[in-house]
Formats: structure tokens, sequence, C-alpha cells
């Protein structure tokens, strides 16, 4: 018998593909995401066995200590995710396009897409509905995966009103069901749903064929996401109802990330009668 420990799950795993996600999606096995900004825990997520790691401009907040997502650039954007790409071995890396990158037109979308794609991210996030469309398609049909992002839209915050739980009415849910499936028409290749009724984003991952991913909006997304410093209990202050602290009875961030795994390909998190901020 070995004396040696027990080598990670991502040791042995190929590299997370496009088509690994979609082979994943398809069997029905749930799909696992986490913010993530530097090379040490993008080695450790990695190593836990998270298929997904987004570089998101939730940075602003959790690294720069500001109080919105909006001041994030691109700059700052590349430079996170190279550092990610650093650490990483096998998970698919999702590159958020921050505030004023994409907005202007989808040509101004593709160059800072084209940044982010060769500093090493396999995908980009973008938020908003209905507008946005022509620019995945612009993307898509260039060779840049893409990943929507509907519902709370934390670049909207402003126009939104604050934090608050979107899609609450007949009239929103519908304008909500409209936009994700003209997103994924438009050739979104995931989409990320965030503070919805459960119901009603069971019913978007129902209808759409793309990987649905879920962060505050229920148990029957095709997977989650959370922000990393959020679930291992490292952030102060108020957080969503919807965040669990994983580090909890956890002997090292590594097991606790990949409790998160075991429960999120469960089923057993998020807890549906839980959300909202």
């Amino acid at each position: 018998m070995s004396s040696h420990p027990q080598e990670p799950a991502a040791s042995t795993r190929k590299p997370i593909n496009l088509h690994r996600l979609r082979e994943l999606h398809a069997s029905g096995e749930k799909l696992t995401m986490l913010t993530c900004y530097d090379a040490t825990f993008a080695r450790v997520a990695d190593d836990a066995g998270v298929e997904m790691l987004l570089v998101g401009d939730s940075l602003g907040m959790v690294l720069q200590g500001k109080s919105s997502t909006l001041p994030v650039t691109i700059d700052e954007m590349i430079y996170h995710v190279r550092s990610v790409v650093a650490g990483n071995r096998t998970a698919w890396i999702i590159g958020d396009m921050p505030f004023a990158s994409y907005q202007e037109s989808p040509s101004q979308a593709c160059a800072n897409a084209a940044r982010l794609m060769q500093a090493g991210a396999h995908m980009v996030k973008l938020e908003g509905g209905g507008w946005t469309n022509e620019t995945v398609r612009f993307l898509s049909e260039r060779g840049i995966p893409v990943s929507a992002h509907l519902g709370l839209t934390p670049q909207s915050v402003h126009a939104l009103g604050g934090y608050r739980i979107q899609g609450k009415t007949d009239a929103a849910a519908d304008i909500l069901k409209r936009d994700a499936k003209a997103i994924a028409d438009a050739g979104a290749a995931m989409l990320v749903l965030e503070l919805l009724p459960s119901i009603l984003a069971k019913d978007i991952t129902e209808m759409l064929p793309i990987p649905v991913i879920g962060i505050g909006a229920g148990v029957d997304c095709s997977g989650q996401v959370l922000v990393l410093h959020d679930m291992l209990g490292l952030t102060k202050g108020k957080l969503p109802r919807f965040v669990k602290n994983f580090m909890n009875g956890a002997p090292s961030i590594e097991a606790a990330i990949a409790n998160y795994v075991v429960e999120v390909k469960a089923k057993r998190f998020p807890e549906n009668a839980v959300h909202g901020y």
C-alpha cells in the first residue's frame, strides 16, 4: 500500500473543453463553476474538481474593495485572466467582459473579447438581453464562445434599483424567457441566471438547449456558480442568503471546494427555499 497521498482529481482529468461541457450537460450531470482571480486559487479549485473558473469582474468588489463592478477595466480583467491561466491545468476559463467594453458595438466587443482570449480565456461572458443578441451572434460567428448573463446583471445595478430578485412578475418573467431564448438562438453557448425565482430559472433551463448556470436561482439549473471568497467565508458583511460557507467543518480550502462540487452534483446545493439578498 502506497504511503503517498492520493492525487487530486484534476491530475488525471483531461482539460475541459466546450464539447465535454456539452456532454456533461446532455447526461444530466450538474456543472460546477467558481469565480477565481489568481494562480494559487486556480490551482486549488482545479485540483478540487471544479469544471469552470470564472474570472469575474466581481474582482472589483472582492479584491479592490469597490462598491460595484463598474470601475473594473479590460486591462485589469486581462491581468487576472493571465494569473488564473498560470495556475490552472484542466478547468474551462471564462473571462468577464467588464462594463463599457462591449456596449458600444459588436466590433468593440470583438476587439476586447479577442484580448481576453489571447490572455488565455476559453470563453467570454457578457451581461444583458435583447440588445446583446447582435453582439453574441457577431462573436460566436467569429469563433469566440460566449456565455450570456441574465437576471440580476451587476453592471446594470443602478438601473435595476439595487441587488434584488428579478423576474417576480409574470410580465418580467416573460421578458426573461424571451431574452433567454433569443440569446441562445443568437449563438450563446452558455447562460448564467442570477437571482431569479427558482421556478422561473427551472422553466428557462428546461426550454434551452445550452447549459444554464445559476447563482441564487435554485437547484434546477444545469449547474451552479458562487463567488469563491463568499463560499469560503472570507467576505465580511451581509452576504446573499443563497450563499453557503463551505469552510464550516472542512479541514482545508481544497476540501471545502471539493465539498461544494459534491453538493452541487448531488443536487444538495442550493436549497430552493434559500435565495435572495
